[in-house]
C-alpha cells in the first residue's frame, strides 16, 4: 500500500524549490497525483515530490527538487 502525506499547493512548491505553478502543470501533466477539488481544496503526495536542497541554517534555496518522471506516452507541456 503506497503512502500518503498530503500537502497544499504552497507547502508542495516550498518543499520542491518551485513555483506553484509548476506543481500545478506537473498535475496537468500527469507526473503527480491531485487530491481533492477547487480553490484551495487541492493536495498533493508529498512522496510524489522531489525535495530541493536548501542551507540548513538559513532554508535558503541551494537547487530545486528535479520533476517527477513523465507516465509513459504522455508529453511535457
Amino acid at each position: 500500500m503506497a503512502s500518503l502525506a498530503l500537502v497544499d499547493e504552497e507547502a508542495a512548491a516550498y518543499y520542491t524549490g518551485r513555483p506553484r505553478v509548476t506543481i500545478r502543470r506537473w498535475a496537468h501533466e500527469g507526473r503527480i497525483q491531485r487530491y481533492g477539488k477547487g480553490r484551495g481544496r487541492v493536495r498533493y503526495n508529498v512522496f510524489e515530490l522531489n525535495p530541493a536542497r536548501r542551507d540548513e541554517d538559513t532554508g535558503e534555496l541551494l537547487e530545486a527538487g528535479g520533476p517527477p518522471p513523465l507516465p509513459a506516452g504522455a508529453r511535457a507541456a
